[in-house]
């Protein structure tokens, strides 16, 4: 609400009496603390220190030693979706997050946009007398909106954050990111020969914005959002890291579960009666198939220990290393951040709230993978392309993901993992400090909560009220409860009653103690939902979910089934979406321009995100290069889509011009020209795919053609990706390529920018129709412009 201006006005200014209070910026109350939410990503209840797991965080240690762990703390399972309650403190359907914002769909509870009726915790503070920041990972904008000709209503400098430095999507390359810096793109400030990694380098961007505001007005409380990419794949850490962990998986994954669960019962985080559910308690393959024979799906199979070969054993513990590093080493640049607010006497008065978005991945399947974009394209992982990587995991030549079965070992005791409403998947650990505030010390609480209760919790500790209005817009009432009775009350019942799950065709409702989950596999194409299996467990006492009680307890299970359903309407959750990983991300969903037959792409310009950018899969396509080439020496990309792990190229080295298909990483199909470039003006380079069969299906094979004009001047035979390039990230580039190569053949320096001529513009035909009509468009479009 808009203050009133309460001076005097008159015609003199010496007559009249100012009024300061309708113009001031807000402040905050005197003494309110900093908040640091850490959001880290696919950490699962069991991989940390300070929940018993394998993996040292001495400085998430040092966090918890100075506040709470939270045993029975719940997420959605998935990662944008969890993220959106984190923030707004409403339900994940509520704020349209029904899954990963990829993978939108047209229906209130899934469209991947969270409504201005649901406030982020940002727009509320910032407007409370807070500054607000974020680096890392956003992962709250639909995909559709991830582009520079879209509105930037839902990117965090849209949602309340009035900084930020991280990326958009679901995951980047650690090595290589997707950055953006506050509303635009920019290039990562240094290379990984140099030192680059993306958790340093958005570490250093926290500490500068928070001391930004703090050289001013020190009293002026920050809101921090700080998400680093960390441990979800691909899992990239500098060597030394890797190397402490050096034979320290070998073990395996059923023995590490067992000593994490042990660890757990000695320092109270779980019951001392606790146990291990099986390593695959939903089904196998073998054991189990969907209402229509549909196969179950293989990548939620995980593969004992015994029944591995050695070299497998070696491949699989090596992975784990990789993870294992990757964590201690975020846990490292947390430690800076620490240190800095120490060191500038912020700490004692500074919330620090340090989550996992959803249980460990088992996204890559039961043999792991060194190219998790494989997963998204149905590409089945070979085991012995992954062996031969063995020595470069984690570096930039890898894109890895550890198996499934490490997944199981992270979220010990529980079972499954991410993307399952059993606890394996929501059950996270969850620790919040606050030394000024929080009495106790280094005390665990088991009340149950979930991630819609923390923005309940912070304004409670403010003393702020969820305002009727933000930005306009009438809020939705907030449909969590504050933890703040728990911070110094061990005992106390949980102030919270009931809490829902709804995940990619799972279903799971809590009530009062008890729990109501269903064993549908997720992303299973199954369907069939009323013919779902339900088990009810008592998770008070059974936190591992091992004893099911629907048999005992029909009556109460059939409550929980009805308080689902009630549930699942109140907060928009229908219709249920099980469809393949590769289903979902290729459908077709809303753009400023609608497709068409043919793109043009100038130099110079931002990179064109993949979302919006010409679709070639699965289809014949042609690319064609106007330039001019005064002489020889001419060099460099002309045009480039996607990167090491999948994508195509267009490029001159040594006076020819060269094309490359990058079959997911795993294969270079290069193709180049037999004779010196022509010189001259307005000449066409160019290469062009005759899609002549699919094998396997979605997999397009053909030719491809290098002209000179209307002049061929090379062929050779390919293979295409059937899904996208990249889950998230590497785009199209028109007269460079980005530093995530799509091949190494390039000459000369990064960005490997077209020289010795000049290239006026890319066009890319995908109509099917013959090359020689891309040559005269790209001529025609000249004679337009």
């Amino acid at each position: 609400m808009a203050v009133p201006f309460r001076g005097v006005v008159n015609l003199d200014i010496r007559d009249s009496i100012p009024d300061w209070g309708p113009y001031e910026q807000p402040k905050a109350a005197p003494g309110s603390p900093n908040i640091v939410y850490i959001v880290l990503d696919d950490v699962g209840f069991g991989a940390m220190s300070c929940y018993g797991g394998p993996i040292e965080t001495p400085n998430i240690d040092r966090i918890a030693a100075n506040g709470l762990r939270y045993s029975q703390w719940h997420t959605t399972a998935l990662c944008s979706p969890t993220r959106s309650c984190l923030l707004t403190g409403r339900n994940h359907t509520t704020n349209g997050m029904a899954c990963i914002s990829e993978a939108a769909v047209g229906f209130p509870g899934g469209n991947g946009h969270i409504p201005p009726e649901c406030a982020t915790l940002a727009e509320i503070l910032v407007d409370q007398g807070f500054s607000t920041a974020m680096v890392g990972k956003w992962h709250l904008c639909a995909e559709d909106e991830m582009n520079l000709a879209s509105t930037k209503r839902n990117w965090p400098v849209g949602r309340g954050f009035e900084r930020f430095y991280g990326f958009l999507g679901a995951e980047t390359n650690q090595w290589y990111p997707d950055l953006v810096h506050d509303n635009h793109p920019v290039e990562q400030p240094s290379t990984p020969e140099q030192g680059y990694h993306l958790s340093l380098d958005i570490t250093d961007r926290a500490i500068e914005y928070i001391d930004d505001v703090k050289s001013i007005a020190p009293d002026r409380p920050v809101f921090l959002y700080y998400a680093p990419g960390c441990a979800h794949a691909p899992h990239h850490a500098p060597r030394e890291w890797i190397e402490r962990y050096r034979g320290r998986f070998d073990a395996g994954y059923e023995v590490m579960r067992a000593e994490i669960l042990e660890r757990q019962k000695q320092m109270g985080l779980v019951p001392m009666n606790t146990e291990l559910p099986p390593l695959n308690p939903i089904g196998t393959p073998d054991t189990r198939s969907g209402p229509d024979g549909q196969p179950f799906p293989p990548l939620d199979y995980t593969r004992p220990w015994d029944s591995l070969n050695d070299d497998e054993k070696r491949l699989f513990a090596r992975m784990a290393e990789v993870y294992a590093g990757f964590l201690s080493h975020c846990d490292d640049q947390i430690g800076r951040l620490l240190d800095y607010l120490e060191s500038t006497e912020q700490l004692d008065n500074t919330m620090i709230v340090v989550v996992s978005d959803n249980g460990a991945s088992g996204e890559g399947g039961s043999d792991g993978s060194v190219n998790e974009n494989k997963i998204a394209n149905s590409v089945p992982d070979d085991l012995a392309e992954n062996m031969a990587a063995l020595d470069l995991l984690g570096s930039p030549m890898t894109y890895n993901h550890y198996p499934n079965g490490w997944a199981v070992a992270f979220n010990a005791p529980f079972k499954m993992w991410k993307r399952y409403s059993f606890n394996g998947g929501t059950c996270d650990p969850c620790v919040i400090s606050w030394p000024a505030g929080i009495n106790a010390h280094g005390e665990i609480r088991d009340q149950y909560h979930h991630a819609v209760d923390l923005v309940p919790t912070m304004l409670d500790c403010l003393g702020i009220e969820l305002p009727d209005m933000v930005k306009g817009h009438t809020q939705v009432p907030l449909q969590g409860v504050s933890m703040r009775y728990s911070f110094d009350a061990a005992n106390i019942p949980t102030a919270k009653h009931t809490q829902f799950y709804s995940m990619l065709g799972g279903r799971g409702i809590w009530h009062d103690g008890w729990k109501a989950v269903t064993t549908h596999p997720t992303l299973s194409g199954w369907s069939h939902f009323p013919d779902d299996t339900w088990e009810l467990y008592h998770t008070e006492v059974d936190r591992s979910e091992m004893h099911d009680l629907a048999a005992e307890e029909p009556g109460r299970l059939a409550e929980l089934i009805g308080l689902w359903f009630y549930e699942a309407g109140v907060n928009q959750a229908f219709p249920l979406d099980d469809r393949s990983a590769v289903e979902i991300l290729t459908t077709t969903r809303p753009q400023l321009a609608p497709p068409r037959n043919r793109y043009v792409y100038r130099p110079g310009g931002a990179e064109v995100p993949e979302s919006v950018a010409v679709n070639i899969r699965n289809r014949s396509y042609s690319i064609g290069a106007l330039v001019d080439l005064p002489g020889p020496g001419a060099s460099g990309v002309l045009f480039s889509q996607g990167g090491r792990f999948g994508g195509h190229a267009l490029y001159v080295k040594n006076n020819r011009l060269h094309y490359v298909y990058n079959f997911l990483g795993s294969e270079e199909q290069r193709i180049s020209a037999t004779e010196d470039l022509p010189t001259g003006r307005d000449l066409i380079l160019a290469a062009s795919f005759d899609k002549d069969g699919e094998d396997p299906p979605g997999t397009a094979r053909g030719t491809i053609t290098l002209y000179y004009g209307d002049r061929q001047v090379g062929a050779g035979r390919i293979r295409t990706q059937p899904g996208k390039f990249s889950i998230a990230g590497t785009g199209l580039h028109a007269g460079r390529d980005n530093a995530e190569a799509v091949t190494d053949d390039y000459s000369g320096e990064f960005p490997w920018s077209f020289t010795g001529g000049t290239l006026h513009r890319v066009a890319v035909d995908v109509s099917g129709e013959p090359y020689v009509d891309l040559e005269r468009e790209a001529v025609a479009m000249l004679s337009r412009e």
